[in-house]
């Protein structure tokens, strides 16, 4: 049975209302292979499985200082325990606001080890101590994600990829909920390929795009195409390149980001155990989305930057370039450069958090 509009169950309080979408010819950039498009809203009549999602706009203007999340769940509020188990937490265990409740950045990226690594560096750049020189680990009871907290920061891993992502989040924005956070800005740092830039260039992305330059997550829920906006904070894209530009230490660009399914065969390698293209028909692609703003790779973006908007959190994709994709596959440079590399974004992200604060 297809569920209509109307019957849909969603909680029209806090999510925006479902809208059907339709299909229709792909426009614009001429893509290789036959990938589908997605018309405008109210474009026509629409299969009842496809339903859109929209989050909330990112030019918002409202003070962020008071911005609190909101689920777009209302079984979260009648439920007597919230386990968090992924976080090895719960709201009957642990007093989350106690915890969480003066977070005010929210820094996430795939590496145990550099989240790790990002929260020792902002506490040597927010002057706090350490016991012992080390940040524990909150997540110490599980091994799935690592969680830090260095004052106002909290520092999360959150693995590879778009399912990893997305349940990590699932229960970082209950928890920032539960703990009644205000004020929150969220920040993905991460590695990316580059399309036409240097390598060691650090893209902050204006929008998330899937395999075919949309700006759009599609996801099977209950058997139905659900397709949410990836819309990022603009206001956020402009404080973090003013901050690059105060720094003045390596190429920042602001750019489309391509958020793929995998490494390989969905960002056109030629080099994966499976492959069904040529050189040529990568570089059509590549070009493609060079073309329709792209300027970098990666694998996590749009999943962030839907969840995000969907629960009113500001949010921030800030990423590094490992290698030029136009220019080959693999990643083929020093590990010392790669390091250095990975710091830029940290010391980008830092100075926007120190800058942020002072003006506070």
């Amino acid at each position: 049975m297809n569920l209509s509009d109307e019957e849909w169950p969603l909680n029209r309080t806090s999510c925006e209302t479902a809208v059907l979408w339709s299909r229709s010819p792909p426009t614009g950039i001429a893509l290789p292979g036959n990938c589908p498009d997605l018309a405008p809203i109210n474009s026509g009549p629409a299969p009842a499985e496809r339903m859109a999602l929209p989050g909330t706009n990112a030019e918002q203007k409202e003070d962020r200082r008071d911005r609190l999340i909101q689920l777009c769940n209302p079984n979260i509020a009648t439920m007597k325990e919230d386990i968090l188990y992924h976080f090895n937490l719960s709201t009957s265990t642990h007093d989350l606001p106690a915890m969480f409740g003066d977070v005010k950045f929210v820094c996430v990226g795939g590496s145990p080890s550099r989240m790790k690594a990002f929260s020792k560096y902002m506490a040597t750049e927010l002057g706090l101590d350490l016991p012992g020189g080390e940040c524990p680990n909150i997540c110490v009871g599980t091994d799935r994600y690592v969680m830090f907290k260095v004052g106002p920061v909290l520092s999360v891993s959150h693995g590879m990829g778009i399912p990893s992502m997305a349940i990590m989040l699932h229960e970082l924005l209950k928890m920032l909920y539960h703990a009644r956070c205000s004020g929150v800005t969220a920040i993905r740092i991460g590695t990316s390929g580059g399309i036409g830039l240097e390598p060691g260039s650090v893209v902050i992305t204006q929008q998330a795009v899937d395999a075919c330059f949309q700006p759009q997550l599609e996801q099977v829920v209950l058997g139905k195409r659900v397709v949410r906006r990836t819309d990022l904070d603009a206001r956020l894209v402009r404080e973090l390149m003013q901050c690059s530009a105060d720094l003045d230490d390596f190429p920042t660009v602001v750019g489309n980001t391509l958020c793929t399914l995998d490494f390989y065969e969905g960002q056109g390698r030629l080099d994966g155990a499976l492959c069904c293209y040529t050189e040529q028909d990568k570089q059509e692609y590549l070009r493609a989305a060079h073309a329709a703003g792209v300027r970098n790779i990666e694998m996590e973006s749009s999943v962030f930057a839907a969840m995000c908007s969907a629960c009113g959190l500001p949010a921030a994709v800030v990423c590094v370039t490992l290698l030029d994709r136009l220019q080959g596959d693999q990643i083929c440079s020093p590990h010392e450069v790669l390091d250095e590399y990975q710091q830029r974004p940290q010391r980008l992200v830092g100075h926007f958090i120190k800058k942020s604060l002072a003006g506070a």
